[in-house]
């Protein structure tokens, strides 16, 4: 039987006194999509910082592809895409300036065929030479998961990508994640918002007070279950979508 993609073992982290995860195993097929739920401050940024390398666990084990992320952080890198809060672009740089800097960081052999193929997919390739900064939130985040997507790679984390988007551009974004989805690529994506995050996942966890309190293949729960279920586990009167 072939070892999970992520697998993450007794995975705690802490600040100080705080501890922010408090001990969380799970593993990660090839191919499946997972998101997380769960109110802020639950842990969430915290675990995809940590499965990202941008931090290190206090105790425990992560390994992807089978590779332990404290024995080799920067080999791990090239299984990853990341698309966070901030979208590490270049406001001052155009939609192709900012792809062929992080091509060239990447070392992407014919980067031009690569950042126009992007372009095109995420509907951008008609605003290739206008500035970052003139692109509207959904653009910007829709460029993110361009950058993320570059070199191609088989996991792809994304940290609440809906954030700020109005119900439109929020909906081509939920368009544009099922298309990306697919069998050979992992994604892991935290949300606020339950029915667009089941409407993506192959698999629904919720994490709450450092721990994953909930995890069930979608295709088992509806929206009108999740919703009791996130409450129960949660707590009432938390702002969710």
């Amino acid at each position: 039987m072939a070892a999970p993609l992520v697998e993450v073992i007794g995975l705690r982290k802490a600040f100080g006194r705080h501890r922010v995860l408090k001990g969380i195993d799970l593993s990660i097929e090839t191919g499946t999509s997972v998101v997380l739920f769960g109110p802020n401050g639950a842990g969430k940024t915290t675990f995809l910082r940590i499965l990202s390398t941008l931090s290190r666990p206090t105790s425990g084990t992560v390994r992807v592809a089978g590779v332990d992320i404290k024995n080799n952080p920067e080999g791990i890198r090239q299984y990853l895409g990341l698309v966070t809060h901030a979208p590490l672009l270049y406001g001052d740089l155009s939609a192709q300036e900012n792809l062929s800097f992080y091509a060239r960081l990447y070392g992407i052999d014919d980067p031009e065929r690569r950042i126009h193929e992007l372009l095109e997919r995420v509907g951008l390739l008609h605003r290739r030479r206008d500035l970052v900064r003139t692109f509207s939130r959904g653009m910007v985040q829709r460029m993110a998961i361009a950058r993320a997507l570059l070199h191609n790679p088989p996991i792809l984390l994304l940290d609440e990508p809906d954030t700020g988007l109005d119900p439109q551009a929020a909906e081509m974004m939920t368009d544009f994640l099922r298309e990306i989805g697919g069998s050979d690529r992992t994604v892991l994506m935290t949300t606020h918002h339950l029915e667009r995050g089941l409407e993506l996942a192959d698999r629904v966890m919720i994490l709450q007070g450092g721990r994953i309190v909930f995890d069930k293949p979608s295709g088992l729960l509806s929206y009108e279950e999740l919703r009791p279920t996130y409450d129960e586990y949660v707590g009432k009167g938390v702002a969710v979508a």
